[in-house]
């Protein structure tokens, strides 16, 4: 195995680092995407089957933001917001249950069509995989 040189003077010789396209400041986003808070991937802001998308489609998990009115952007908590279960209407449409990791609220968002279809699965079988609720209760619902 060759020796390693000495780098001791490589340090003053370093190429500068390449430009990164990315803005740090808030509201310093662009406007065609956004950055996942959960799995850090870039998220179009179109969704087809809603018009304003509010979580990753990949893991699900969104941002405080919104305070009553879908879109609305007027809280001003920015908390994480974890996806904890599942909801049918009665037409058929799911909502995915978000609680904010922050203050707590909680919260239904409409799914997309592009929203991965294994998360939604896993999050509607959780209730099924909790061991401290018995099958027996949920079963008889």
């Amino acid at each position: 195995m060759p020796r390693r040189k000495n780098t001791a003077g490589r340090a003053a010789r370093r190429r500068p680092q390449r430009h990164k396209d990315v803005l740090h400041a808030r509201g310093g986003h662009r406007a065609d995407v956004f950055r996942c808070a959960g799995c850090r991937l870039d998220v179009p802001l179109t969704a087809p089957g809603t018009a304003h998308r509010n979580h990753c489609p990949t893991c699900l998990t969104s941002l405080h933001v919104d305070r009553r009115v879908p879109g609305d952007r007027a809280a001003s908590c920015r908390g994480r917001m974890e996806a904890l279960s599942l909801s049918v209407r009665p037409d058929g449409e799911w909502l995915i249950i978000h609680q904010c990791l922050s203050c707590g609220e909680l919260s239904a968002n409409r799914i997309a069509g592009d929203d991965n279809a294994l998360a939604l699965m896993r999050l509607a079988l959780r209730p099924l995989r909790d061991t401290a609720v018995p099958s027996r209760a949920l079963l008889t619902l």
